[in-house]
């Protein structure tokens, strides 16, 4: 098959109906009229020889055959525009759009309360942060990265470690004040409240550990209180009602201003691995380096 300016044309369309999940936002986007896009795609989909979108009156989705062609090509597009860019010597090369897909503990508690200095850094720029409890589809929900904790399930995006933060365990004063503050780790499952969250996977509290050096301390803990979100988990543990594991790149604000104390300290060498998600390709666009250059920093 030869290459024309019209198949690169409808690469660009198809990008388009990913990213704003309709024939008819698309053609708001990139100035077309609906009927114009589905004649794009549906020349595109002749062109290559596959059935690109499933289109019913209500939506459109990614066919399987779709879903690994935009996979093969949308960083090589992304790409493209960033030489473009580059080439005709502007200044701002990172600009556009990125949409991020993260978990509620990196959105909430790390990456929107410095999202600001990210912004001023490229002013022609524009960022969507879509917190979600799940990773789900990157591809066919048009998402340029997404950055999850935990270790990575199988999947075709590449997958980047970008830190491992420790796990801490930590209390309030007023918690400690009523119960004493615990000398080992087997402390507490004497007299002590834990506070537990919920792993989405499996639906049981997450385990508890304690690591020091080599030596690992599996912990049976039992708690009256156990939630679905680092939200409820640190707002309960600031309150005072009992003992929690929580993430130093959240925590360590929080133990800085006193508002919590830092629990068996020796005992804190376990780590939890913070991963950047993209389409696998050896291609990644000017604008997600820049933002998993910028996560990196929010750990330093």
């Amino acid at each position: 098959m030869t290459f024309d300016s019209r198949l690169l044309s409808g690469i660009g369309v198809v990008s388009a109906v990913v990213e704003a999940g309709s024939f008819a936002r698309a053609g708001e986007a990139i100035g077309l009229t609906q009927p114009a896009v589905s004649r794009a795609v549906a020349r595109l989909e002749e062109r290559v020889g596959i059935r690109i979108f499933n289109r019913t009156a209500r939506a459109i989705s990614l066919t399987d055959e779709g879903r690994r062609f935009y996979e093969a090509v949308a960083p090589h597009l992304a790409g493209i525009a960033d030489a473009a860019v580059t080439a005709g010597g502007s200044k701002a090369a990172i600009r556009g759009r990125l949409r991020v897909n993260v978990d509620g503990t990196f959105g909430h508690f790390v990456l929107s309360p410095r999202i600001g200095a990210f912004l001023d850094r490229f002013p022609e720029l524009s960022v969507e942060i879509s917190v979600r409890d799940r990773m789900g589809d990157l591809v066919a929900d048009g998402f340029d990265v997404a950055i999850r904790f935990g270790e990575p399930e199988p999947s075709s995006l590449k997958a980047r470690l970008l830190l491992e933060t420790h796990v801490l365990t930590c209390a309030s004063t007023a918690y400690l004040a009523r119960h004493g503050e615990p000398e080992r780790p087997e402390d507490l499952a004497q007299g002590h409240q834990c506070l537990l969250i919920r792993d989405p996977m499996t639906r049981r509290p997450f385990a508890w550990e304690f690591q020091r050096g080599t030596e690992t301390v599996p912990l049976h803990v039992a708690g009256r209180l156990m939630v679905d979100d680092t939200g409820s988990l640190l707002g309960a543990c600031l309150s005072g009602a009992g003992i929690a594991q929580l993430l130093e790149l959240y925590a360590r604000d929080l133990i800085a201003q006193k508002r919590l104390v830092h629990l068996l300290p020796e005992w804190s060498d376990e780590t939890f691995p913070l991963y950047a998600y993209h389409h696998a390709s050896h291609l990644m666009s000017a604008k997600v380096r820049a933002f998993l250059d910028f996560v990196r920093e929010l750990a330093s």
